[in-house]
């Protein structure tokens, strides 16, 4: 990728410098497209909404971040344009472009650059695109010039409970016992060939996390994910005599967002941000929890399958019954020098005479008198030789969970 900092050309075409040639490298040609693509995006002030393959070079779909505000002020502004016989792009297509891959044909390129008063770009570049650059790379490239729509994506926050009444230096110690907890996590997957390709951001007070990858396994691998750092952080608890190892508080829930990626110096970063419902969820639903306790969400959300290659609407008490389908995979990994043996995850609700349960929903309101439904869930981990590890609270240990109880139908466990 283009250094941070460094200065840019100032052509729109960079065929005809005379920088590159025949016989470059992939990476040679990554570079030359970066370089074109930092120069429309104008230090943030634009998007790459699309881009479409031509035999030399690529066209791109260029737009003002400010037309995003446009689009999203509501149907008024679409019906008063339909009104001047002006193409307009709603919100709702808005997303769905966005949702789906930035590589489109040329059609229908020129029909978004028409909704938007937009024409297209060319980028006369000295490589054939697909053949001397892969389009899946050149879409990775794209990506982190434009914002993208994900309306499927499962995101666990971990909250450390009373951080903001310690002192600075204890903070740091705790924000580094977590991430050392979640970094733990990753590697005990990873022995267990189990890869998730998580990534984080910093709430002040903890983590949000999600794994880049998109499917219902996807999310269940961010499920266990959670388990694990939980667990490293229990068992650091239990062997720490100070405030080093925080109380954790964590909440799992899957919904919609943006991603986008911020500019870090003169460049957009590598890394990529969140925000959206889902994030706006978690942090509503972490304000009523208690510590130590995990709260999932209420969703009915289409995942893909990429096993069955198709789309299948999960719920939250069929995620967590999907999830227990995989908790094998978790067996034989080793915490604090001890296999597990077995894992148990539900969500909590009263034993019934017959030995079933009644799975409770919780109304919980937030600071602004908005309410949604949460679950509240518990792991148990089984070692061979150790002690059990216990995450999560019991439901009667929920005596200060501010929330109204909704009772479901008895199941089984």
């Amino acid at each position: 990728m283009a250094e941070t900092g460094k200065q840019r050309p100032g052509s729109d075409s960079y065929a005809d410098s005379g920088a590159f040639g025949d016989g470059l490298s992939p990476q040679e040609h990554l570079d030359s497209l970066d370089r074109v693509l930092h120069e429309l995006w104008r230090l943030g002030r634009n998007i790459i909404l699309c881009w479409t393959p031509r035999q030399r070079g690529i066209d791109v779909l260029v737009i003002p971040f400010h037309l995003i505000a446009e689009v999203a002020s509501g149907p008024g502004v679409a019906s008063k344009k339909a009104a001047q016989g002006v193409p307009f792009m709603s919100e709702d297509y808005f997303e769905k472009l966005i949702s789906g891959p930035k590589q489109v044909t040329s059609r229908k390129m020129g029909q978004i650059g028409r909704m938007l008063s937009h024409k297209p770009h060319h980028i006369d570049l000295p490589f054939v695109a697909g053949d001397d650059l892969g389009f899946k790379t050149i879409e990775s490239l794209v990506r982190r010039f434009g914002i993208s729509y994900v309306n499927d994506r499962a995101v666990a926050l971990f909250d450390i409970v009373n951080f903001s009444i310690n002192p600075p230096l204890v903070q740091v110690t705790q924000l580094n016992s977590l991430a050392y907890s979640v970094n733990s996590a990753h590697s005990r997957m990873l022995s267990k060939e189990i890869d998730i390709s998580f990534a984080r951001t910093t709430t002040g007070d903890g983590f949000y996390i999600w794994n880049r990858d998109r499917s219902i396994q996807a999310n269940v691998n961010l499920y266990h994910f959670m388990h694990l750092v939980l667990a490293d952080n229990a068992i650091a608890r239990s062997k720490s005599k100070h405030s080093a190892t925080p109380v954790l508080r964590a909440c799992f829930n899957v919904g919609s967002h943006y991603e986008f990626y911020q500019s870090e110096g003169l460049s957009p970063t590598t890394y990529n941000y969140i925000v959206g419902d889902v994030t706006i969820e978690l942090a509503r639903m972490i304000e009523s929890a208690l510590p130590g306790q995990v709260v999932m969400g209420d969703f009915h959300v289409p995942m893909p399958d990429v096993e069955t290659n198709k789309v299948r609407k999960f719920n939250s008490l069929q995620f967590i019954e999907k999830t227990q389908e995989t908790l094998s995979s978790l067996e034989g990994l080793t915490l604090s020098g001890d296999e597990i043996d077995s894992i148990k995850c539900y969500l909590t609700g009263e034993r019934q005479k017959d030995g079933a349960f009644n799975i409770k929903r919780y109304r919980v309101s937030d600071k602004h008198g908005r309410t949604r439904d949460v679950f509240n869930a518990k792991i148990n981990i089984y070692r061979k030789k150790g002690e059990a590890i216990f995450l999560g609270s019991q439901d009667h240990e929920l005596e200060g969970f501010k929330a109204v109880e909704r009772r479901l139908p008895k199941r089984r466990r």
